[in-house]
């Protein structure tokens, strides 16, 4: 993992030329273009995620390490309306759960999810995204495994400025199904939500996203996309899970590729109590490749 971490910094830093893509745009303009939400752009995203893990009522504490992929493939509807099917598939290298002999760490498929969504960009530079989210219990490993598939609505609102972009994703997931959970299981926090319920077999989640983009000299930009939840049959104290984020990517060249690549931290202000994140470092390796259709 270090040597990862080690190659991921090389890249963030080394020095790349400026290409140009064969259609003469720079990969400064490519990088403006990606801080557009609704930019249609194909991209294969790879988010890296450390994760330390902890509780309120003492100091132990706990790591995961998990891989994920998101394809984006936006399909052009007509001008400044775009559909998306994006689904996201989590591999947990290394992740905690309890049992009855304490903590141990994990290694499976995690529970895939997805999201169907239109998006408009409006003359005013605003963007609204309207959509379905549903996630499923697909992992490996019962441990990690929810004991219910989630559906419900999906909505984002952002706005291009000056700078960049902002913008807020906001979903609502309702439990479908499942059964009852074994109770010697522990929740773990999978794409931020609450998911094992301890033998409840419903779900009520508020999440989402909120993200901001500054763009910078020769394809750097400031930015960060945190992801929080709250949880509304959780107990009082573990509802809540909300990180502060900063973060910096660019664009640059692997040979004719364009990769957009960055790091961002997550600091949470509010995490469960009983256990959940406490510091979260996210790597970003994201191929620009050409649209299928």
């Amino acid at each position: 993992m270090k040597k990862l971490f080690s190659f991921l910094l090389f890249i963030l830093v080394g020095n790349f030329s400026f290409a140009q893509d064969a259609d003469g745009t720079s990969t400064s303009d490519l990088a403006k273009k990606l801080a557009d939400p609704n930019a249609t752009l194909g991209q294969m995203l790879f988010p890296i995620d450390y994760i330390q893990y902890g509780n309120a009522l003492d100091e132990s504490r706990q790591n995961a390490f998990v891989v994920s992929f998101q394809p984006s493939l936006p399909i052009s509807i007509s001008d400044g309306l775009n559909l998306y099917v994006r689904p996201l598939v989590p591999i947990y290298i290394s992740q905690p759960v309890i049992g009855s002999n304490g903590f141990e760490q994990r290694t499976a498929l995690g529970n895939i999810s997805a999201d169907v969504a239109i998006g408009k960009t409006w003359p005013s530079k605003w963007i609204t995204l309207v959509g379905v989210f549903g996630g499923f219990p697909t992992a490996s490993d019962e441990a990690l495994r929810m004991n219910y598939t989630t559906l419900g609505p999906e909505l984002m609102v952002a706005k291009l400025t000056n700078f960049g972009a902002v913008g807020l994703i906001v979903s609502h997931a309702w439990g479908i199904g499942g059964s009852d959970a074994d109770p010697s299981t522990v929740s773990v926090i999978q794409d931020n939500f609450w998911i094992a319920s301890g033998g409840s077999t419903t779900a009520s989640v508020t999440a989402g996203q909120y993200f901001y983009t500054i763009n910078l000299k020769n394809a750097w930009q400031i930015n960060a996309s945190p992801t929080y939840s709250y949880n509304h049959l959780a107990e009082e104290g573990n509802r809540l899970t909300l990180p502060l984020g900063i973060g910096a990517q660019k664009v640059l060249k692997l040979g004719s590729l364009p990769v957009r690549i960055g790091a961002q931290y997550w600091y949470y202000v509010d995490a469960p109590d009983n256990f959940g994140p406490r510091h979260q470092i996210r790597f970003t390796i994201a191929p620009v490749v050409p649209l299928p259709w």
